[in-house]
């Protein structure tokens, strides 16, 4: 069935582009291979100068989330410039100060906590608030989120607790706005991914081999996927899903007690 997912000719605003290996980066591609079309917004200058080849000619707006006000400028950039209406927005956007390496959860500074809190899941609420008026009465918004909020793993830290702000916020923000429109909020909750980001996460390469031991079919996610997901849900055939989050982990999450794990826990010697 041609455009099954109906996303040929709308627009979304897709934030939190990297380079080539970012979700954001993936999400982006799939929508324009539907025929959709794709605003981007980078964090900086510099990254934007280091996707020019990548990006030419395609509308690139320059966006650092922790400043106060700056979601608002671009939300006005954005309207100024005719891109609307909007059909969705994608917040792929995470920032964590490892610079001091790994420390207990409990050492965690409050200023590095708040930077965090504010850059990773506040800055949604900022995104819905300032894009309201240029998004469809149905638009979707989709962020992107971990597949466990329940794990404690000791190299994520104080990113846990704020995955889980992030998540609880996409939920209040369906609430919210469902007083006057249609809009939808979804979280992906992806598993372990091979991306620029997760590599600057202290140990995460080890804790990524682990992973993919537990899921049902040995092998990690592609990002890939992840971004087959999220636009599911940026499309009009997820109409039915709001304020949810959909799992994407290719069954780790459910095999716990993998007996070869299990045999390699208790019994390693054999």
């Amino acid at each position: 069935m041609p455009d099954f997912l109906q996303l040929s000719g709308k627009t979304f605003v897709v934030l939190g582009v990297a380079n080539r290996k970012s979700v954001a980066w993936f999400i982006a591609q799939a929508l324009e291979e539907q025929g959709a079309k794709v605003i981007y917004s980078v964090r900086s200058e510099t990254r934007k100068k280091s996707l020019e080849t990548q990006l030419a000619g395609k509308p690139v707006y320059v966006c650092d989330m922790e400043p106060d006000g700056a979601v608002d400028r671009l939300a006005a950039e954005i309207a100024a410039d005719g891109h609307g209406p909007l059909h969705g927005l994608v917040h792929s956007i995470a920032f964590a100060n490892y610079s001091e390496g790994f420390k207990p959860f409990h050492e965690t500074k409050r200023a590095d906590f708040l930077q965090a809190t504010a850059i990773s899941s506040f800055s949604l609420v900022e995104l819905a608030r300032a894009f309201k008026p240029q998004l469809a009465k149905d638009a979707s918004v989709v962020t992107i989120g971990i597949s466990s909020l329940t794990v404690t793993p000791d190299n994520y830290g104080y990113m846990g607790p704020i995955k889980a702000a992030l998540e609880s916020t996409s939920r209040f923000l369906a609430k919210s706005f469902s007083a006057d429109s249609e809009v939808r909020f979804n979280v992906v909750g992806a598993g372990p991914l091979k991306t620029s980001a997760s590599a600057g996460i202290p140990g995460y390469l080890e804790s990524y081999l682990y992973t993919e031991k537990l899921t049902f079919r040995k092998r990690n996610l592609s990002t890939a996927e992840v971004a087959n997901a999220a636009l599911f849900l940026l499309s009009p055939r997820s109409s039915g899903l709001n304020g949810t989050t959909v799992v994407v982990d290719a069954g780790l999450g459910s095999n716990f007690y993998d007996k070869d794990i299990v045999r390699l826990a208790m019994r390693p010697e054999r």
